[in-house]
């Protein structure tokens, strides 16, 4: 019988790793005292002092703004409605398009849809699987109106050539530091390397208050229109004086107060938690780097990794065995997360298939019968959304790329023995690996 546990051997580890916990008595102390205040929300949907919210989220705005040292921090209840904000600020609209990573979550290309703007799908470095201001180039018409850049699996995007790109076109950059807290690029903190920038609190970030985000910038005019798009425009702007109007159609993507109140606590985490991460991904490649046919994820120079995922490049031609078939292997070998029981072993072929193969992109369907923005009489563009419209990022997801949770702080040094562990063991099964696919093949 294999000593593989995909072919009926032992597993290396049934017991469950240890969930990834960042809240504690403090948090729980701050929430009790909110809602002992009274006070949930203070937010008005109209031009008064409490159209900025309540006294914890203006504390925790500030607070975020010294710690990134951006002029503006405005809280969100979602990193996806601070990028349909960001997009709203930078004044795109129908005709429009908006030059966006197919490699990412979907709210980063939605929220061109949301303005009735097409986004258009430019391919990622293979190194980092984030943009390039060489593919992003290559994507640029004269109806580009703003780029989205993802700092994808906490990978800082190379900024300078694409922020050059960008003067030279008369472009907005938005930045979708989601999976990149506490990243810097040349010494500059993500978030204010483009126009604007968009973080996530979502559950499973590095820090987190269950839901929400935040929106940064340094430029007063986008953060006066961030603020309104969150909290009702229309309804604020008569009031507020403003006159420019064009998508001052408002949302309600307001943050509450306990949220707020627990964010300022989780910010003061955000370095040590993402230290420990880059600590633990340096032990655990100390362990991989010399398996055959896998590469660890590259740093770009002058730039700094939060690893939100553990992104590593394998090479079928190398080993000789498919991407998935090794990831079912190394599956095989370990046990599901506390907390995440449900998902299996945090390891997994690929990340989120390629944005344009969604239906959505596939049959370029939008809104109302007209079928807006991509059929829209304003837009006179032509997207390709066809299979092989990025190879780059079809390669990665569909052969080559492996992202694992396994590195997260709470895992101890023996915990990621056995990561590694699982990993050896699987290399050195290759052989029964290999010829058990060619067996299938025949």
């Amino acid at each position: 019988m294999s000593a593989l546990a995909i072919f009926g051997g032992t597993k290396l580890r049934d017991r469950p790793f240890p969930a990834y916990r960042v809240m504690g008595p403090a948090e729980a102390d701050a929430a009790k005292r909110v809602v002992e205040s009274g006070v949930l929300s203070k937010f008005l949907g109209t031009w008064h002092e409490d159209f900025w919210g309540g006294p914890e989220v203006r504390a925790f705005e500030a607070a975020w703004a010294t710690e990134y040292d951006a002029a503006h921090a405005l809280s969100v209840n979602s990193a996806t409605s601070g990028l349909y904000a960001a997009v709203g600020a930078a004044g795109v609209g129908p005709g429009d398009e908006v030059v966006v990573s197919p490699y990412t979550m979907s709210a980063s290309a939605a929220a061109a849809l949301v303005f009735n703007a097409v986004p258009i799908f430019a391919d990622i470095n293979p190194e980092t699987y984030c943009l390039s201001a060489d593919t992003i180039a290559a994507k640029i018409t004269p109806r580009t109106r703003a780029i989205v850049v993802v700092h994808i699996f906490g990978q800082v995007v190379d900024m300078d050539p694409i922020m050059a790109l960008a003067r030279e076109r008369n472009l907005v950059v938005i930045e979708d530091c989601a999976q990149s807290p506490s990243c810097t690029y040349k010494g500059r903190p993500v978030g204010t390397l483009g126009h604007i920038g968009v973080f996530s609190l979502n559950y499973h970030k590095h820090i987190h208050t269950g839901e929400g985000g935040v929106v940064t910038t340094n430029d007063a005019k986008f953060a006066d229109r961030v603020a309104l798009i969150r909290n009702h425009a229309e309804a604020v702007v008569a009031g507020k004086g403003t006159t420019d109007l064009v998508n001052m159609i408002g949302f309600n993507f307001r943050l509450g107060e306990i949220e707020a109140a627990i964010g300022r606590l989780q910010l003061a985490k955000s370095r040590p938690l993402v230290e420990a991460r880059r600590a633990n991904v340096a032990y655990l490649e100390s362990r991989l780097k010399g398996l055959e046919g896998l590469r660890m994820p590259a740093v770009a120079p002058g730039a700094s990794h939060a690893y939100y995922v553990h992104a590593l490049s394998y090479d079928p031609r190398v080993t000789g065995v498919s991407r998935d078939l090794v990831v079912r292997a190394l599956k095989a070998e370990l046990p599901p997360t506390e907390l995440r029981e449900a998902e299996g072993p945090l390891i997994g072929q690929g990340y989120v298939k390629p944005l344009y193969l969604q239906p959505l992109y596939q049959k370029m369907i939008g809104y109302g019968l007209v079928q807006c923005p991509f059929k829209c009489p304003h837009y006179c563009g032509s997207p390709d959304y066809a299979l092989g419209a990025c190879p780059d990022a079809e390669k990665a997801h569909f052969e080559t790329l492996i992202t694992h949770e396994l590195m997260r702080p709470g895992m101890t040094r023996a915990d990621l023995d056995d990561v590694a562990g699982a990993f050896e063991k699987v290399w050195r099964g290759l052989p029964e690996l290999r010829a058990s696919e060619g067996r299938n093949a025949r």
